[in-house]
Formats: C-alpha cells, sequence, structure tokens
C-alpha cells in the first residue's frame, strides 16, 4: 500500500505531499496521523527552513474528512453508545493546523485541485498560496451538518472578513481559482500545469532567505492578531532586537552595502 503522506527534505525545503489521489487526497485516520506527524518533524528538524504543502494527482489538493470512513466509525459509535469518532478534530486535524501556522519557518501550500472542508483549512492556514487556474475552494462543513473546523472559522474572516465568511460557511459553493485570488483566498493563480514548479520554487526561494526573520514575521502576525498596538509594539521591538542580533542579519547588511546578493545561513 503507497503511503498516504510522502515526505521529502532537500536543500533545506521539506516537501510534504498528501498521498490519497485514488481518494482525492480525502484525510483517513493513517493520512490524518501521517500529516500531522509529518509536519512536527518539519518543524522541530534544524535542517528545515521552508515548508511546501501539495498533493498528489490534479483532482484534488484535499476534500476533507473521508466520509466512508467516518461513517463506519459513526456507525460504531452509535452501537457501543459512544462518541470517540469526532474526537479527530482534537487528535489530528486541530495539530496539523497548529503545526503549520506555529512552527518558525513558512508554509506554502500549492493547491493543484478541489480543497474542501478541512482540507481548505489547511490551505487557509499556510503563509503562502500557490493555487492552479482549475482549483477550487469549498468549506463545506454545512453541507454535511457540520460546523467549521482546522481553524476555519479563525483563517477564513481574518482572510476575508467576517461577513464573506459567514456567507461561504453558511452556503458552502465552489469558489474558483480566480475568485478565490480576488477574495484574498489565494496569493498566485498559475496554469495547472505549472503548479508544481512554481509552488517548488516560491518555498526554494523561501528555504534560501532569512529563516529568523521570517519566524519573527509569523510570530508577530499572529500576535497582532489578538492584542492591542501598544502591546504589538512591545512585541515588535523584541522580535526585531532578536533578528537584528542574527547572523542573517549582518549577510544581509553587508551584501547590501557590497551591491551583491546575500547569501542567508538561516541563523
Amino acid at each position: 500500500m503507497a503511503d498516504t503522506v510522502l515526505y521529502e527534505v532537500s536543500d533545506g525545503l521539506a516537501t510534504i505531499t498528501i498521498n490519497r489521489p485514488e481518494a482525492m487526497n480525502a484525510m483517513n485516520i493513517a493520512a490524518k496521523t501521517a500529516l500531522r506527524d509529518a509536519l512536527r518533524e518539519a518543524a522541530a528538524d534544524p535542517a528545515v527552513r521552508a515548508v511546501l504543502l501539495t498533493a498528489s494527482g490534479d483532482r484534488a489538493f484535499c476534500v476533507g474528512q473521508d466520509l466512508k470512513e467516518h461513517t463506519a466509525l459513526l456507525a460504531a459509535d452509535l452501537e457501543a453508545g459512544t462518541s470517540r469518532t469526532m474526537d479527530t478534530v482534537s487528535e489530528h486535524y486541530n495539530p496539523v493546523v497548529r503545526a503549520i501556522t506555529e512552527m518558525p519557518k513558512p508554509v506554502v501550500a500549492g493547491v493543484n485541485g478541489v480543497a474542501a472542508g478541512a482540507g481548505l483549512g489547511f490551505v487557509l492556514a499556510a503563509d503562502h498560496r500557490v493555487v492552479a487556474e482549475t482549483a477550487t475552494f469549498n468549506t463545506s462543513f454545512a453541507g454535511v451538518a457540520l460546523t467549521a473546523d482546522s481553524g476555519v472559522s479563525w483563517t477564513l474572516p481574518r482572510l476575508i472578513g467576517r461577513g464573506r465568511a459567514t456567507d461561504l460557511l453558511l452556503f458552502p459553493r465552489s469558489v474558483s481559482a480566480r475568485e478565490a485570488y480576488e477574495l484574498g483566498l489565494a496569493d498566485k493563480v498559475v496554469p495547472a500545469a505549472d503548479l508544481a514548479a512554481e509552488a517548488a520554487a516560491v518555498a526554494r526561494a523561501l528555504a534560501g532567505g532569512p529563516t529568523l526573520a521570517y519566524a519573527a514575521i509569523k510570530e508577530s502576525l499572529a500576535y497582532g492578531a489578538e492584542h492591542s498596538l501598544a502591546e504589538t509594539l512591545e512585541k515588535e521591538n523584541e522580535l526585531q532586537t532578536r533578528a537584528g542580533a542574527s547572523e542573517d542579519h549582518t549577510i544581509a547588511v553587508r551584501a547590501f552595502l557590497a551591491k551583491e546578493r546575500p547569501k542567508y545561513v538561516g541563523r
């Protein structure tokens, strides 16, 4: 049986590929566990300076929960009088999204097809989204009588505003790549044939960049979303002091003065 998630590290870039194309990369327990563990491995590995999260095939990035497995688990719960099926949110989906958002390195989503439900949550949690022009986004939760998970109720309104987020959650529909770009859900839309190369190029550029500065940017944006201006200014001061003491900052300044391209070391 093929691995449900593929993991590869090369030249500072970890490429994580959801690999269930025959099921439109739906998340069964094996895939959810493997994705969570791969992201945690990338976050902890000092050799990894950026992550590319993508998927196999050309139909789907990830359509969310594997409903065939989910239905069987719900039936088992009903027979046993338990409610363990939804524990997957705390055991899998929440850790996946936190790993993406909290790791001190940038995460690029290469969206090759449909991103729905939890799959959409993974995409929105990423720091940069390169999207094939044939891809579509769909919240889909209300369509199966569920509420948002995988961080969608946090990320979606912050990207497009509460009103539009509410509309997409109450009335799930397929959002085209072009509309996603116009809404602010996609950062770059490219021909489907170019998606793999374009997403990898963006991720490799970040892997060769000032890693500590990127980590500070992620931390400051997350902090600023929940704190006052005064508190955020203090956090910026703290993070800028740290970034200013980095080897990469010295490299950047020297390269600027010498009119050369900096070669960052991630320290």
